[in-house]
């Protein structure tokens, strides 16, 4: 299960041109708490920035289901709504959930979603699927040491 928290990232970025120009970009990390999630944030991007760089921001970001997807290199978030029946009432109920999916274009991002969900037995409808500024993921890795002595 991951817990994602949302950084924003604010450095100086040397454009095509030559100029330098301040820049936000958010990235999605997973960790336990905002301490935790600012120590990763900073932790992943040290090897990429040459100059010095400020975490701006960090927010909760609530994902039910994430669909990663290696070859697309844009990140979707797909607003799906769950339909359950009241038995009582006899009436439908629709739970809004969001997605993160990672696709090349907005076309392969429904797809995904699609595909994925016919796994499940959920009726469900996909009320939107936008295109977000999140630059990276970094998701949590256990790293795999041999401390069994093999």
């Amino acid at each position: 299960m991951y817990n994602w928290f949302e950084c924003k990232v604010r450095y100086d970025k040397t454009l095509d041109t030559g100029m330098i120009k301040t820049v936000t970009e958010p990235y999605l990390v997973d960790a336990m708490s905002f301490t935790e999630a600012e120590a990763r944030i900073i932790e992943e991007m040290r090897p990429y920035m040459s100059g010095e760089f400020t975490v701006s921001d960090i927010k909760r970001a609530r994902f039910s289901d994430t669909f990663f997807n290696e070859t697309g290199d844009r990140y979707y978030k797909a607003k799906l709504y769950f339909i359950t029946l009241d038995e009582k009432s006899g009436s439908e109920k629709k739970t809004a959930v969001n997605m993160l999916v990672q696709a090349s274009e907005l076309k392969e991002a429904v797809e995904i979603v699609e595909m994925e969900m016919k796994k499940t037995m959920v009726d469900y409808t996909i009320a939107a699927v936008n295109e977000t500024a999140i630059m990276d993921v970094f998701r949590y890795q256990v790293e795999e040491n041999s401390t069994t002595g093999e």
